[in-house]
């Protein structure tokens, strides 16, 4: 590899910031690294932490993304194997998950690495967006997400880079979102993404007329128990529960907007009775219908 490849390599670890907690996501380590074939690996200088052998692994307390742009090598967790790394590769590693990795002495590799800390990626894990499973992830918008890690590596690399930096936690969640949806488009087939997809849109589309979530799903073509359980990997949320999401922001923008009685709104939205759609009401918003009406009124202001 070249002198100027080798100049640019750096790492620069920063302490998590309780004022990065309100954003959900904090870079809070990032480094770029060209890895001569054959040479130790990784090099010394990381925190202890950090630092690994091939020979014992390692577990992290945080969320590390990399990105392999040049060369090739493997990468191994209990979850996943070993498997082969080339360059166009994210690997997602998760706190608490057992992991090593080496580029081939043959080629070497070139990497860019961000460490996450935060509530996101708490909720993605939750959500089963992030899972172990799915650590090697094959990026088709490569160009893109280097000039991203790039940004980070300009914002982190200064001696003036704060602990909390919410531009550079910006960064840290557009990469999350590339090697997610490059792992989402891996692992499922295309076209329950678009069923999904579909299905959310029919949903918000037909509110005051629903359709029993299982003709949804046959209406596109997809069996109910997948479509159930796909639907809930996407969204976060059960068909059901997505569907009552829906139903009551719609109520509460017409208990706001509209002197429509609350009865009416509930028979239009498909709720059994007033009772049962102002008690839905208050669980979901902590308040009841007519306390958000007059919370809106302006004459009550």
């Amino acid at each position: 590899m070249s002198q100027k490849r080798r100049q640019a390599s750096y790492h620069r670890y920063l302490a998590e910031s309780p004022g990065s907690a309100p954003w959900g996501l904090a870079v809070t380590a990032a480094g770029r690294q060209a890895a001569e074939g054959g040479a130790p690996y990784p090099p010394a200088g990381h925190p202890p932490d950090h630092a690994f052998s091939w020979a014992k692994g390692r577990v992290l307390g945080a969320c590390q993304i990399l990105f392999i742009t040049a060369g090739r090598g493997e990468f191994e967790s209990r979850a996943t194997g070993r498997r082969a790394v080339r360059a166009g590769t994210a690997l997602i590693i998760l706190p608490a998950v057992w992991h090593r990795y080496r580029p081939d002495p043959a080629s070497g590799w070139i990497e860019h690495w961000v460490e996450l800390r935060g509530a996101v990626v708490e909720n993605l894990r939750r959500a089963g967006i992030l899972v172990p499973e799915h650590a090697v992830v094959e990026v088709e918008r490569r160009l893109e997400l280097e000039s991203i890690f790039e940004g980070v590596h300009a914002r982190l690399a200064t001696a003036q880079s704060l602990a909390c930096d919410p531009e550079r936690a910006a960064l840290g969640l557009q990469i999350l979102a590339l090697v997610t949806g490059a792992s989402e488009r891996r692992e499922s087939p295309r076209t329950i993404s678009a069923a999904v997809g579909q299905a959310e849109r029919l949903m918000a589309d037909l509110l005051e007329r629903p359709r029993p979530i299982p003709a949804v799903a046959r209406g596109l073509g997809v069996a109910y128990s997948y479509f159930r359980r796909e639907f809930k990997r996407h969204t976060g949320l059960s068909p059901h529960r997505y569907m009552n999401r829906l139903r009551l922001e719609k109520a509460r923008r017409l208990v706001g907007a509209t002197d429509e009685p609350l009865k009416a709104i509930a028979d239009r939205l498909g709720f059994s009775s007033q009772y049962h759609f102002s008690a839905a009401f208050r669980r979901h918003f902590g308040h009841s219908p007519s306390a958000w009406r007059r919370r809106n009124d302006p004459d009550q202001r």
